[in-house]
């Protein structure tokens, strides 16, 4: 009995501080340090209404937008509750058939030559708001027929929106697809 009192009582010290005066002390740190990255970091369109995060991938699928890379998610596309990949190797009869119906649905698009692979295959969160400047340049026929702009104006978009690698050597060049189709809609709504 007398060890379950001192236990309890640093229960509930633990508690109040592990799980309220620490989070609370780090979440006002970060809201006054990185306000914009603390709340989401949100996008809002013309009209100042949040549509999105630059963190999280969403759906596209009208041919006048940049179609991002497809989502692994389960239950619905772009889940953010159910982050996570296929987990489909190369070699799995049900991911190959999968890539197979992308590339399809690619092709009766109206994409032609090589197709990037990230427009194909999910990423490892099935989450990914980016995809490569070579993945959107593809689509720039469609969806310069579909806005009727030109392939010229499309392409200075992309370059516009595209980010280079973090630090100068991590990762690649890529698109937010989000801010690229916001982007569009102001230039062409």
């Amino acid at each position: 009995m007398k060890e379950l009192k001192p236990a309890i009582l640093m229960l509930i010290i633990f508690t109040i501080l592990c799980g309220g005066i620490y989070p609370a002390v780090v979440t006002g740190i970060a809201q006054a340090v990185f306000p914009k990255q603390a709340k989401g970091s949100l996008i809002t369109d013309a009209r100042g209404r949040e549509v999105g995060s630059t963190l999280i991938g969403q759906p596209f699928s009208g041919p006048k937008y940049f179609w991002p890379r497809p989502s692994a998610t389960p239950e619905f596309g772009y889940n953010p509750a159910g982050s996570g990949g296929s987990n489909a190797g190369p070699a799995n009869p049900a991911y190959l058939k999968t890539v197979g119906e992308r590339i399809k649905a690619l092709r009766d698009a109206g994409i032609k030559g090589s197709i990037p692979a990230d427009l194909v295959q999910a990423s490892a969160s099935g989450l990914d708001p980016h995809i490569s400047p070579e993945a959107a340049k593809v689509q720039i026929p469609r969806v310069a027929r579909a806005r009727g702009m030109s392939a010229g104006a499309l392409s200075r978009l992309i370059a516009a929106h595209t980010e280079d690698r973090q630090l100068g050597f991590l990762g690649e060049p890529r698109i937010n697809v989000l801010a690229l189709n916001l982007a569009l809609d102001t230039l062409m709504p």
